[in-house]
């Protein structure tokens, strides 16, 4: 028979629940939190109404309280995906990044295809400096949603971010690589095959590979980048050398006789010289190979290097590098600060357009909070030819009627600088035609991608 005491109490909070329930997509927080608690405190329906009041705490922007009911769920059901995912983001959210790390992996061990959840796990991994776990993660999310633009930006950024933007030139430099591997075709002709050759700073690991095409059969090779280190390996199976070339995420000063290297090197191959020549360490790298990882006689390529120059004057350089009197105040004990380096990239200011101006993305930065975007952005395409990407300027409102703006037909000189926003391929476009792409933002970078 039933209790109708019983059935008063489940009737009440049934009640109480539909009332809170009302309130909370009324946008009455605080009275939705008081009546999930009422609910809760009948002990009716706990599994369904905590993530209804952790979720309501997180955005009246109480995470500690969020926390709180999360880990009631979990009590519960120890396994409960949703509230491993939302703890997780919580415990980032405070701060906590590696609690955080471990419950967002307990997450995606109870749900492992859930490609959100993969993602958000790459996010915080990202955030903790783990750059190659968090692409790895990236990439699995990929897997389960290739058309995810926002997953294919984050893989892009992450490896872009690891790379200077000289590197990919300096790979394309055929006079440059002509000689690296006519030096080292020379070396493995007078050692042999089974000479064994150390490559420090790998890269890409293209002069491991030039090393194993030329005959060499044991190439051990070191790039303390670790995300770099993973592309070069990847580089090394893809072109069929896998056998012959091994390459180490860790800096040369790591490597060891009997650990990585069966015995001493015989042929060292190098390019970590910088413009300068010894900004990477040329020096402390090369005395540290010849005492500990090369035999005595071993082949260095290269085996030296000069620093050539001129005597120049350029007004426009001299404004880079010194400061005086600027709007009638006397600035020029700054110049102590002035960088001893500039990048000139005289080569890089020429480009023909094939589109009018648009607006990509626009802030309002009156705002107070600002969500991740994406768009799908039609570009008439005005002139033919291969579009390799988007340059991108600013346009600045100050105040009423006070506007800046770096446009580059008008703005060449100044510190802030265009930007081309490259595509991961060149698009052959056709005047009079339209060129889909999706543009946005993750709130830290740009997304500027085409569209198939």
């Amino acid at each position: 028979m039933t209790d109708p005491a019983a059935t008063d109490h489940m009737t009440e909070a049934r009640a109480a629940l539909a009332e809170a329930m009302a309130l909370h997509e009324q946008g009455n927080l605080e009275g939705a939190e008081a009546g999930y608690r009422k609910v809760l405190a009948q002990d009716y329906r706990p599994t369904d109404v905590l993530p209804l009041l952790a979720g309501l705490l997180g955005r009246l922007t109480r995470p500690e309280d969020a926390l709180v009911a999360w880990d009631q769920l979990l009590a519960i059901e120890p396994d409960h995906a949703v509230a491993l995912h939302e703890k997780g983001l919580t415990l980032h959210w405070l701060g906590r990044t590696g609690d955080a790390i471990a419950t967002l992996e307990r997450a995606n061990a109870v749900d492992p295809d859930n490609p959100i959840a993969i993602g958000n796990l790459a996010v915080v991994l990202a955030d903790a400096g783990r750059n190659l776990d968090a692409l790895q993660h990236f990439r699995r999310a990929l897997a389960l949603q290739p058309d995810n633009l926002h997953l294919r930006h984050q893989v892009r950024r992450l490896g872009s971010g690891s790379v200077p933007f000289w590197h990919i030139p300096m790979m394309n430099d055929a006079p440059r690589n002509d000689a690296f591997e006519d030096a080292i075709k020379a070396a493995i002709a007078v050692t042999g095959p089974d000479a064994r050759v150390l490559d420090i700073g790998a890269g890409s690991g293209l002069l491991s590979l030039m090393a194993a095409r030329a005959g060499a059969r044991k190439v051990v090779a070191c790039e303390m980048d670790p995300m770099i280190a993973d592309m070069a390996q990847r580089i090394v199976a893809q072109n069929g050398y896998a056998d012959r070339v091994t390459v180490h995420a860790k800096p040369s000063t790591e490597l060891a006789i009997g650990t990585e290297l069966d015995a001493p090197a015989d042929i060292l191959v190098s390019e970590i010289l910088s413009s300068d020549l010894l900004t990477e360490k040329v020096l402390d790298t090369f005395e540290d190979a010849h005492r500990r990882l090369l035999a005595p006689d071993a082949i260095v390529i290269p085996r030296a290097a000069s620093a050539m120059g001129c005597l120049v004057a350029s007004e426009n350089l001299a404004d880079y590098s010194f400061v005086g009197e600027v709007s009638g105040f006397d600035l020029s004990a700054f110049t102590a600060f002035a960088p001893q380096r500039l990048p000139i990239h005289g080569t890089m200011t020429a480009w023909d357009r094939l589109s009018d101006d648009l607006e990509l993305v626009r802030l309002d930065l009156t705002q107070k909070k600002h969500d991740a975007v994406l768009a799908r952005l039609s570009i008439p395409v005005t002139a033919s030819g291969r579009a390799i990407g988007i340059v991108q300027w600013m346009h600045i409102d100050l105040w009423e009627g006070v506007t800046f703006d770096n446009h580059p037909d008008r703005y060449t000189d100044g510190g802030w600088l265009q930007l081309l926003h490259s595509f991961p391929e060149p698009i052959d476009v056709v005047a009079g035609q339209t060129l889909d792409i999706a543009v946005g933002h993750d709130r830290i970078t740009l997304i500027l991608l085409p569209l198939a």
